[in-house]
């Protein structure tokens, strides 16, 4: 098995008991190499082989987990499509939307495509440091092979990370995407001190425009709504409007008036966030369709981010949203 990593979700899943035999090899993904690299001696000790080079960390893998910032992902599966067998199957945990030429397509279409092996994807409210610290945690595989998905959930479910499988993988995987949108949303409510009424009001509108999104996304001709009742879907929102980083830099944002790409640099060291970036190719989506008066939460969010449109303007696609109409 080989993962492709950033470091939090790597030693997250360094922490997990992997049910494995034979090598079980990671790569080193991210820019923070000084941080990466003073990890090592921790995942050698769960087990794990550094391996600089991809395609030699990739060679024979039967299974492959993909782990790193969506905006790499088109790279570095040219880089391996060649190195890996053709009978391997891989699983992501990337939360975000790939934008390219061919316009927006999912993270594990993109791994498909490029690499020819079916992949899994797992969501869920799952904030990477509590997960390692081993507190109770749920998640959601996604699949389109059933044999595969409840693969993973062998290797990976523990006692406190306890997953479901279900066959809808594209719902799935537009959850784990759009959630980081509404924490936006949900960040600059908390940043105006808007109070939790209308917090609540954002997690529902924001819901709700996720599965109208979905419906976009999906290459079924229907959805099932019950999969947002999953992890993937109502808990990860919550989870990620009230702790995750999009909510936590939306709120200085809208208290300090610095861009998101100062903020950026101040506190999450350069790293970049997935909400406003999601929030664009979401906009460009809609915008091609016609659609953006149908989801005018996600317009506000790319509106502030992207085009100075002030913050205090959230309140108005509220008090204005078509689903109050």
């Amino acid at each position: 098995m080989v993962g492709a990593c950033s470091v939090s979700w790597r030693l997250t899943l360094g922490g997990v008991s992997w049910r494995v035999h034979g090598r079980l090899s990671f790569w080193p993904c991210g820019t923070h190499r000084d941080v990466i690299f003073s990890k090592i001696k921790k995942m050698v000790a769960w087990g794990y082989v550094a391996v600089p080079d991809l395609c030699e960390a990739a060679e024979e893998a039967d299974l492959l987990v993909f782990v790193v910032p969506h905006q790499f992902i088109g790279g570095l599966c040219e880089e391996m499509g060649g190195c890996v067998s053709a009978g391997a199957r891989g699983i992501t945990l990337i939360k975000g939307i790939h934008v390219g030429p061919e316009g927006l397509r999912l993270i594990s279409d993109v791994i498909r495509e490029k690499m020819g092996i079916d992949v899994s994807v797992l969501m869920g409210a799952n904030i990477a440091k509590e997960v390692a610290a081993e507190k109770f945690s749920e998640a959601t595989i996604g699949c389109r092979i059933l044999e595969n998905g409840l693969l993973f959930k062998e290797l990976m479910q523990t006692p406190n990370f306890r997953i479901t499988v279900v066959d809808d993988a594209d719902t799935v995987e537009v959850c784990g995407a759009l959630k980081n949108v509404v924490a936006v949303a949900a960040g600059f409510c908390d940043g105006l001190q808007w109070g939790d009424n209308t917090k609540a009001a954002v997690i529902r509108l924001g819901l709700m425009e996720m599965i109208a999104s979905a419906k976009l996304f999906s290459k079924k001709d229907s959805i099932s709504v019950d999969t947002f009742l999953e992890s993937c879907g109502v808990a990860d929102l919550i989870t990620t409007c009230y702790g995750g980083r999009n909510r936590w830099v939306a709120e200085a944002f809208a208290k300090t008036g610095k861009s998101i790409e100062e903020l950026e640099e101040e506190m999450l060291n350069g790293q970049k966030l997935q909400g406003p970036a999601t929030s664009a190719g979401v906009h460009h989506l809609l915008q091609q369709k016609g659609l953006l008066h149908m989801f005018p939460l996600f317009t506000a969010v790319y509106q502030i981010c992207y085009e100075k449109r002030p913050v205090q303007d959230m309140i108005s696609c509220l008090q204005n949203h078509p689903l109050h109409k």
